[in-house]
């Protein structure tokens, strides 16, 4: 039988006991379909029995929908939580304290499937009967791929720690104990070393506390007057006071440049780690271009870092900025581009990879004007 409501044609059913029972959007009072939300949707009237059991539920709980609707909502749904206990019968919604609004969500189990659970109470007054009772169902997939997330997070910073501890360990333990066997330049050399390591020790620790920022939205800008120009000579200094050779490096300028007021830190970190690809993954001559741009209708300043190598694959293209992504296998965490995406993004910038004339690989960033941290 067909039931219109709120311009919304739903299905009409019979429960097991021979009531009558909504399967659309009469169930809700909503004027949709419940079949098209994406997660799970349970309703129960005010005696307690299941009025409404959209797809998505059907989904995550492998319940038939002829087997709940009609029936009372512990049996159609026998939640129970970590411990065990009967969820309904723990919460009794439809007893109990009359000022309760509902459960947040939690994670519990049905048939030997995790499933997260919330629940609002319906009532026509604050403190009356409930009325109706709306229950939410989500599967964990997300929260699982969330957690594994995290755990490839920590096992990766783990391994990148260990090498440089063990060395810093092994190496003031034996100076500690062996001093005066060793001569000035050998002791010189262990403590450069040890140097070397502890700053990268830093970094690591510094790349996972700037993960965290950026995933919670708490990462900080803190705006100067920046030279973009300035601060690209000073790494291509770096990196040839490393060693590289001075003519591998080209700074091209298209001048003049608006003011750009960004956090100078964090910039040198863009730069710092797109410079370093480049010369660690790519090949031949390194060309920075500096110019300026227009960001969401906006002035900018742009960057663009290339290079002459093999370039990244078009089917990696998509993944160059999430975590973990390696285009070799030449070391690094795999977290730099990914947190180069996030800082550029909390100055309300962009930045792109695609391929570069020489056909190597092309980052390109670019930064609005911005305004003063003493403004802001």
């Amino acid at each position: 039988m067909g039931t219109r409501a709120s311009g919304a044609t739903v299905a009409a059913g019979t429960g097991p006991d021979g009531g009558s029972v909504l399967l659309g959007a009469e169930a809700t009072g909503a004027g949709m379909d419940p079949d098209d939300l994406p997660d799970g949707l349970v309703v129960a009237d005010e005696n307690g029995r299941v009025v409404c059991f959209n797809a998505a539920a059907a989904r995550i709980t492998a319940i038939d929908p002829r087997d709940a609707l009609g029936r009372p909502l512990e049996k159609a749904l026998p939640l129970q939580d970590i411990e065990g206990r009967r969820w309904w019968q723990l919460t009794d919604p439809y007893g109990g304290l009359a000022i309760r609004s509902g459960q947040p969500e939690r994670n519990l189990l049905l048939g030997g499937r995790e499933v997260l659970v919330s629940a609002r109470y319906v009532r026509t007054c604050p403190t009356g009967p409930v009325r109706r009772l709306v229950v939410a169902l989500r599967g964990t997939e997300a929260r699982r791929r969330t957690e594994l997330s995290h755990a490839e997070l920590i096992a990766t910073v783990a391994h990148e720690l260990r090498s440089p501890l063990t060395s810093v360990k092994g190496f003031t333990a034996t100076l500690l104990q062996k001093w005066e066997r060793f001569t000035d330049d050998q002791k010189r050399l262990m403590l450069e070393t040890v140097d070397a390591d502890a700053n990268r020790v830093t970094r690591l620790i510094a790349e996972l506390l700037d993960i965290s920022r950026i995933d919670s939205g708490r990462l900080e800008v803190r705006r100067q007057r920046v030279d973009m120009v300035s601060a690209v000579r000073r790494h291509v200094q770096a990196q040839t006071t490393a060693g590289q050779r001075p003519d591998r490096f080209l700074i091209r300028m298209v001048e003049p440049l608006p003011d750009l007021w960004a956090d100078p830190d964090k910039v040198d970190q863009v730069l710092g780690n797109l410079l370093e690809n480049a010369v660690r993954h790519g090949a031949g001559t390194v060309t920075i271009e500096v110019g300026p741009a227009s960001v969401s209708a906006a002035e900018g300043t742009s960057v663009t870092v290339s290079d002459e190598g093999p370039g990244i694959p078009e089917e990696s293209m998509s993944r160059v900025f999430t975590r973990f992504w390696r285009g070799s296998k030449r070391g690094g965490t795999g977290l730099g581009l990914y947190i180069v995406k996030g800082i550029v993004e909390a100055h309300g910038g962009t930045i792109t990879v695609g391929r570069a004339p020489a056909g190597g690989a092309r980052f390109r960033f670019s930064l609005p004007v911005g305004t003063p941290a003493f403004m802001a």
